[in-house]
């Protein structure tokens, strides 16, 4: 509770101006408020200054964790065109765009079989159209930014169509392919990142080289679990597995390979 005071300038019987006690008055400075707890300044040298680090990782959508249970992180943005290939189920692909969504991105999916992804773009979004879907061949301009980046999802078989959009500056093309068919090698080659779930030991083969594995990766393709998938360039792989959420679960039932 403020303290008030009578002044001899003040009119009759008016509060004048307050008064804080003298010991308060001598903590206060001008302008700049009480003073605060003398410390020493916190200075580095520059040999010092070199080493200091900060665990700051790569941006993008958790996907999962690596071998390590650290989280994987997708960078699925940036400000040059980006294409993946998925060999896997419409789950994983469903949750990455689920995931990208909840970023705030935009997803386009291009499908031939739009029933199934209908119900997971009328949950997405809380009412909001930030997953549509589209039939095979009318998928138009999405009009991506930098803050307002776009996910094009093509879940369109083994021998998907060519598309009318590319990738590009904030926009991605996510290729969902259910097994590898006879144009593999080129739509591989072409990808920037290549996702593969488990698949037969002929198409682990052909994986392994397009995209330069080792045999030991070659050998685990065929038999990992639904949640597991590779993520490889050609340079750099990482066996990702990925654990839903519940709110997950209940829209798009637990992992699976096969629809």
């Amino acid at each position: 509770m403020a303290y008030q005071s009578y002044s001899p300038h003040s009119p009759a019987g008016q509060p004048g101006p307050e008064r804080p006690p003298q010991r308060a008055a001598a903590r206060i400075r001008a302008g700049f408020g009480l003073r605060g707890p003398r410390r020493e300044r916190h200075v580095l040298t520059a040999e010092q200054l070199n080493a200091l680090s900060m665990p700051v990782g790569d941006d993008g959508v958790l996907i999962g964790v690596d071998p390590q249970r650290q989280p994987a992180v997708l960078g699925l943005f940036r400000p040059s065109a980006y294409d993946i290939v998925l060999v896997g189920g419409v789950w994983t692909a469903q949750l990455i765009a689920l995931r990208a969504a909840a970023t705030g991105a935009r997803v386009a999916v291009e499908t031939g079989r739009p029933q199934t992804w209908a119900p997971m773009a009328q949950a997405a979004g809380g009412g909001q159209p930030c997953v549509t879907v589209h039939q095979v061949g009318r998928l138009g301009p999405q009009g991506p930014s930098v803050a307002a980046p776009v996910l094009v999802v093509r879940d369109l078989g083994a021998r998907p169509v060519r598309s009318r959009l590319s990738a590009g500056p904030w926009q991605t093309m996510l290729t969902l392919l259910p097994y590898l068919g006879p144009n593999a090698q080129r739509v591989l080659g072409a990808a920037d990142l290549v996702g593969v779930q488990r698949v037969s030991p002929q198409e682990a083969e052909l994986v392994g080289r397009a995209m330069n594995l080792t045999a030991a990766d070659v050998a685990a393709l065929p038999s990992m679990g639904d949640n597991v998938t590779l993520w490889t360039t050609r340079m750099r792989r990482q066996f990702v597995m990925t654990a839903p959420v519940d709110a997950e679960v209940q829209l798009l039932g637990g992992p699976r390979r096969v629809d």
